[in-house]
């Protein structure tokens, strides 16, 4: 079950529901494969409402890691996402939102 205040989310991902969670050492990861160079580098990356299907799978894939889930972006890019494109767009959204808060 995932703990909200510790930034967690629950996701059905590949058939079955998982933690995510943006871990410090998910962040770097995050980090080091967007080429954001820093927190504030990644906030100006999605800032602007534009978020790629690469940039899903990195999220989500540092999410699904630092939750404990042993997956590989590759392996996440050929599993099933509950609702799709829309519905990973979503996770992403609340993965982001349980990390940094609501942005306003």
């Amino acid at each position: 079950m995932p703990n909200i205040h510790r930034g967690e989310i629950a996701a059905e991902i590949g058939g079955e529901t998982r933690v995510l969670c943006l871990t410090l050492g998910a962040l770097a990861e995050l980090e080091a494969r967007l080429g954001a160079g820093d927190l504030a580098g990644l906030a100006q990356r999605f800032a602007g409402g534009k978020i790629s299907a690469r940039d899903l799978t990195a999220i989500i894939g540092a999410g699904l890691r630092g939750g404990g889930n042993t997956i590989s972006d590759d392996d996440l890019a050929q599993m099933s996402v509950e609702g799709g494109l829309r519905g990973a767009a979503e996770i992403a959204v609340r993965l982001l939102q349980a990390t940094f808060g609501e942005v306003a």
